[in-house]
């Protein structure tokens, strides 16, 4: 049993490195420095992404006896950017039973409240949870903004884009007014986590690439959910005017519910302008791509993966 596991801990130590050694700095929105001596990332900075000490992270990767929880795993796992197949082999290396993420919108939310979110539409709603994660959403918002069911669903996250999209693409008018706000509420929920790696990984990462995001995160301010005037741009139709409403959902107390309402006739004529366009311009007229031909590249990338993940 003990060579056993000595082996396994080989291994796992083994599969980090060279799972590592593929990460370029520019992979992770981080500069290259100078006199690398790592053909990828160093360890440290393996570590900080991930919200781990330096020191657990080399005792780790030396292969030593020690205990790794399912968080810290799935920081590692993120920051090392692992598809599911790595992520699963980490797993079992580390002797952790691997549980598979959720796939679909019903698996996170349930058919519940699925049937509120299309009982609203065509308002556009989604689910977020504390982090700005979008769980769920109807076909209208799905619609306004695709890339949120296009992305891996670790990736769907509103307000990373919103800090890392170049702004020209940015679809908020409104930012320097709701960035803030939102920050503030990401912070106010951040109390309630303060010390977990995913949190921590998160915050990191943020900092890291958003220096508008670590100015207004290093600012303190708390703010909580409520009612918001929201601006959007579409490359096609133009402005959109919205008032956003937060509704909590029972049982699912770091999950809430947030309606989009058009706040004028004209704004929701333009919403139904959008939703009748079959093939829209994703991005800004400069950069954006058709979403078939986003449907394409990602296709052509892994034809395996399902066009359209709900």
């Amino acid at each position: 049993m003990a060579q056993s596991q000595n082996q396994r801990r080989s291994e796992l130590a083994a599969f980090l490195r060279s799972r590592r050694a593929r990460i370029t700095p520019a992979d992770v929105g981080m500069p290259p420095g100078l006199r690398r001596r790592t053909p990828g990332l160093r360890r440290e900075e393996v570590a900080q992404l991930a919200g781990v000490g330096v020191t657990w992270y080399t005792w780790l990767e030396q292969g030593r006896p020690i205990n790794a929880s399912v968080q810290v795993l799935d920081a590692v796992a993120r920051v090392l950017q692992f598809d599911t197949t790595e992520r699963e082999h980490l797993y079992r290396l580390a002797g952790i039973p691997f549980v598979r993420e959720p796939v679909s919108d019903v698996e996170v939310v349930g058919e519940e409240v699925l049937g509120i979110l299309g009982t609203l539409d065509p308002l556009p709603a989604a689910v977020f949870n504390a982090r700005y994660d979008v769980q769920a959403a109807n076909d209208t918002y799905r619609t306004l903004w695709p890339m949120t069911s296009l992305v891996e669903r670790p990736q769907r996250n509103v307000l990373y884009k919103m800090f890392t999209v170049p702004e020209c693409c940015s679809t908020m008018v409104n930012s320097p007014e709701e960035l803030p706000w939102m920050v503030a509420q990401l912070r106010r929920s951040y109390g309630r986590h303060v010390g977990e790696p995913a949190w921590e990984a998160f915050i990191a990462r943020l900092i890291a690439e958003s220096p508008a995001f670590a100015q207004l995160w290093a600012s303190g301010d708390v703010a909580a959910p409520g009612r918001r005037v929201k601006i959007f741009r579409h490359a096609e139709v133009g402005l959109i005017n919205f008032t956003s409403m937060s509704l909590s959902i029972d049982g699912m107390p770091e999950q809430r519910i947030v309606v989009y309402t058009p706040v004028g006739e004209e704004d929701r004529v333009q919403v139904e302008r959008l939703r009748a366009i079959e093939n829209p311009l994703i991005g800004c007229a400069r950069h954006g791509r058709r979403l078939s031909d986003v449907l394409a590249a990602r296709t052509a990338q892994d034809p395996a993966r399902p066009t359209v993940t709900a």
